[in-house]
């Protein structure tokens, strides 16, 4: 959601009714499909997501998340020929990083790319394009780039608690690979980056308000981060699902409110 609002904020012309459209394909359709699908090839007993104590997924969850798919695709054709194109990239590239017979989440490097690839870069454009007027294809790729790493500094954090079953499922995410106290290391620096690329891409677009109204309101967020870093340290059990959630719900708050607020300005 917060690359969402990022893009919708660029967008000079809005289509007001492809915005909303775009929104709904994304957040009530295309997204929770993918996590369904996910968790039913993962068949997960331990806490994944939100949920501590999952429920075992059913036949019946992998026809709603088909349905969903089908179905955003039949309202992106109402968008354009390209987002209806990124949108069934999206769901393909979905489909393989969970798939038992690709499991690209299953490949550190490669998992992590794809992830922040769609989530980031691939959203921003869908966005951006979709809910333009004229459905422009010139994206600044300054923002799509800002966008991944955006992901790219948070998604690690995610899988910071789920060491022990992932490996049992034969899973080495990028977080695993680094260890707990490399995954804060490298978060760190790839959101670093993201800042500094955002920070360029806002002020030399004549917006330094908009990153400084932004920057403050992800204040909190490296606050808790720096501290559950610190806490981490001294004792890798802290790297669990409550701590893990506390930061997500925190991240997904904070960053939505920034990027609204830069919405707003404009």
């Amino acid at each position: 959601m917060p690359v969402y609002w990022f893009a919708l904020s660029q967008v000079s012309k809005k289509n007001l009714f492809h915005a909303i459209l775009i929104f709904v394909i994304l957040h009530l359709l295309v997204y929770p499909a993918s996590n369904g699908y996910n968790s039913y090839m993962d068949r997960d007993e331990t806490s994944i997501g939100g949920l501590k104590n999952p429920l075992k997924p059913t036949k019946q969850l992998f026809y709603i998340t088909v349905l969903m798919d089908c179905f955003a695709i039949l309202l992106s054709s109402f968008i354009s020929i390209y987002f209806l194109g990124g949108i069934i990239a999206y769901i393909l590239a979905s489909r393989a990083y969970s798939y038992r017979g690709v499991r690209l989440k299953k490949y550190p490097v490669v998992g992590y790319l794809t992830v922040i690839i769609f989530q980031g870069a691939v959203t921003f454009f869908l966005v951006y394009h979709g809910a333009d007027t004229d459905n422009t294809l010139k994206v600044p790729v300054a923002a799509m780039i800002a966008s991944s790493l955006l992901i790219g500094g948070f998604y690690p954090l995610t899988q910071i608690y789920q060491h022990d079953a992932d490996t049992k499922d034969g899973v080495r995410t990028i977080s695993y690979v680094l260890g707990y106290r490399g995954t804060f290391i490298f978060v760190t620096i790839v959101y670093g980056i993201a800042m500094a690329l955002l920070a360029y891409y806002f002020i030399s677009s004549l917006e330094a308000k908009e990153f400084f109204a932004l920057a403050t309101c992800m204040l909190p967020v490296l606050v808790y981060f720096f501290i559950w870093w610190a806490k981490v340290w001294k004792d890798e059990n802290q790297a669990n699902f409550n701590n893990t959630m506390r930061m997500n719900l925190l991240a997904s708050c904070c960053t939505n409110i920034g990027f609204i607020v830069v919405f707003l300005m404009q």
